[in-house]
This record gives structure tokens, C-alpha cells and sequence, in this order.
């Protein structure tokens, strides 16, 4: 019985004051290397499902940095999924390192950031019984 994994990262940088994105590449591993995510008509569906998660919760990431009044320069973002041979989500493991130009986050905003990213719609519907994990590290410049 054969896993697909999929694998994503995105690089971000941001513009104030709602931290705006000023730039965003993702990138996918495909054959042990990584490669520019471009999605178009060919693109697997379930890659572009797995790139809405990721974009979804790194959108909330973005809008609830801001309410808690927290600038970002940039961002890091991985994105790994697991699926059994069936294409059962099995493992959801999202994670963000984001640099900061303004703000101090405590352990109450961070926790507050990661509780609405899983809450973004797409994260939302995730099925109940998979592992998901999501976390957030705030750098300073």
C-alpha cells in the first residue's frame, strides 16, 4: 500500500500597513526537487486542493497578524500532506516562521493567530479524524 505525499512551501513578503502581499512563490516537490507551483488547466486537483489549504490558512495568518496589530516583513511556509492509497486525507502538518517589522506576540495572540488559521473555510472542512497540525514562529528582523 503506497502514501501520496505532497509537499509545498511558499516564501511571502508583505507591505504595510495590513500586511499586503508584496510577493508570494510556492513551490512544490516533485522527483526530489522543488518546482514552481503553476497552476493551470493541467494541474492535479488534488494538488490545487492541498494549495487551498495552504493559502486559505496562510491568508488568515496574514488578516489575523494584522488585527493583533503585528507587521510582517516575510514569511516561510511549508505545507506537508499525506493520503492513503485511496486518497484519504490521513496527516495535515502547516507551518509558518514569519519575520516581524512591528509587534511582540505573546503566547495569547500566537495562539489566537492559530486558532483562526484553523478555522479558515478550507481548513475547516477538513475531516475530523486526521492528524492536523498548524503552528506559527514569530522571528524578529
Amino acid at each position: 500500500m503506497s502514501k501520496h505525499i505532497f509537499n509545498l512551501r511558499m516564501i511571502a513578503t508583505y507591505t504595510p500597513p495590513e500586511n499586503d502581499i508584496a510577493t508570494l512563490n510556492v513551490e512544490v516537490l516533485a522527483d526530489d526537487a522543488w518546482t514552481a507551483l503553476d497552476l493551470d488547466s493541467r494541474t492535479p486537483g488534488f494538488l490545487i486542493y492541498v494549495y487551498s489549504i495552504f493559502t486559505c490558512q496562510h491568508m488568515f495568518l496574514r488578516t489575523n497578524g494584522t488585527e493583533r496589530k503585528l507587521l510582517y516583513n516575510d514569511s516561510q511556509g511549508s505545507i506537508l500532506v499525506e493520503t492513503s492509497e485511496d486518497w484519504l486525507l490521513e496527516k495535515v502538518d502547516v507551518r509558518f516562521d514569519v519575520t516581524l517589522s512591528r509587534g511582540d506576540p505573546d503566547n495569547d495572540d500566537i495562539d489566537y493567530i492559530v486558532s483562526r488559521m484553523k478555522q479558515c473555510p478550507v481548513s475547516k472542512n477538513l475531516p475530523q479524524n486526521i492528524e492536523i497540525h498548524t503552528s506559527v514562529d514569530f522571528l524578529h528582523e
